[in-house]
Parts: C-alpha cells; structure tokens; sequence
C-alpha cells in the first residue's frame, strides 16, 4: 500500500485495418420509364400545329445557310461551301480555269454588244446586221473549241496530279461552265490571278 507505484501498463497502438472500399452506385440513377411514356416522349406531329411558325423557322435556317455559303464562296472557306465546290481535285480546277484567259469569259458582253449592233442596223443596212450575226456564231464555235482545248490540257494535269480513280464525276461541266462565266461574277471568287498555274 505504501510500497512504490507502479507504473501502468504501456498501450499496444491496434494495427491500421483498410476498410474496405465502398461500391460505387451503379445505374442510372433513376428507374428506367416505361415503353408508353417513351413513346409519348418522342411522338411528334408529321404536319405542325402551327404551319406558318414552322414555315418561317425553315425559311430562316434556310436563308442562314445560304448566306453563310455564300459568304465562303466569296472569301474561299471550303468548310461552309456548297458539297459540289469542296475538295482539292475541284479547287484545283477552278484555280486553273481563273488562271488562263478564256474566249468564254468574253462571250457574254460581246454577245450584248453583237445582238444591240444587229437589231439597229438590221433596216438600214441588213448586210452589216448578217455580217455581225455571222461573227456571234464564229466567236461561239471559237469559244467552244477554246473551251475543249483547255479541257484537254487541264484532265491530263488532273489525271497525273491526284489520278483517274480520284476524279469525280461531272468535272468537264465544272470547269467549261466556270470558263464561260465573266470573271468578277464567278462564285467560289478567284483566288489566283491570269497566269497564276496552280502547281
């Protein structure tokens, strides 16, 4: 009782135990809903309710889609382009028609100036009139053959550059329609100048 004090026991800390670790909730979190309800969901009316909103929202979306094709047309972005302009077998086409002179390019302003110089000349002196008439056709058939010539020489760059198997179809129109057109009114604008050969 009056002896030493003892002193207490000493404590074993008890060994870390990981617990284990909790399962993650599976599922979506909410009860699947039945096939009815779904259905519901996703039934919509084949004709609106209301034709003319609907009219207009389309014409809308519509008019956005054009201008912003055309807005790439004129700057050359070939992401907003129509599908029939895209591509590089296409790009290279038009950048080799916008870096040659044409006789088609001309053909329009000419034909103007040609079919105004027939009809007032055509009572006071008939043999001018037939004489301009006659230089209209042979422009055209000049410009056709033009138009085949630079057609020749253009598939053969095509076919060594990307390949016939890479060549889609319609390309000959492509190129002789863009070859007739005046120069400041064709869409995608030209991106090269007279002379500029794409490589």
């Amino acid at each position: 009782m009056f002896g030493r004090k003892q002193d207490p026991p000493p404590t074993v800390d008890a060994p870390l135990v990981d617990e284990p670790p909790q399962p993650e909730p599976t599922g979506k979190g909410r009860p699947t809903p039945k096939r009815k309800e779904a259905e519901a969901r996703n039934k919509r009316p084949l004709v609106p309710t209301d034709r003319r909103a609907a009219a207009r929202e389309a014409r809308a979306r519509n008019r956005a889609l054009r201008d912003l094709e055309y807005q790439a047309m004129r700057t050359g972005d070939e992401r907003h382009m129509p599908l029939r302009d895209r591509g590089p077998v296409r790009r290279y086409v038009r950048d080799s028609v916008d870096s040659r002179w044409n006789l088609g390019e001309f053909f329009l302003p000419l034909a103007a100036v040609f079919l105004v110089l027939q009809f007032v000349t055509a009572r006071n002196a008939p043999v001018v009139a037939f004489a301009t008439l006659l230089l209209l056709y042979v422009y055209i058939i000049a410009s056709m053959v033009d138009a085949w010539l630079m057609w020749r020489g253009l598939k053969k760059r095509l076919v060594a550059k990307f390949g016939e198997d890479k060549l889609p179809r319609g390309l000959t129109m492509y190129a002789v329609l863009r070859a007739f057109q005046v120069r400041p009114s064709r869409l995608p604008k030209p991106l090269v100048k007279h002379g500029q050969r794409p490589a």
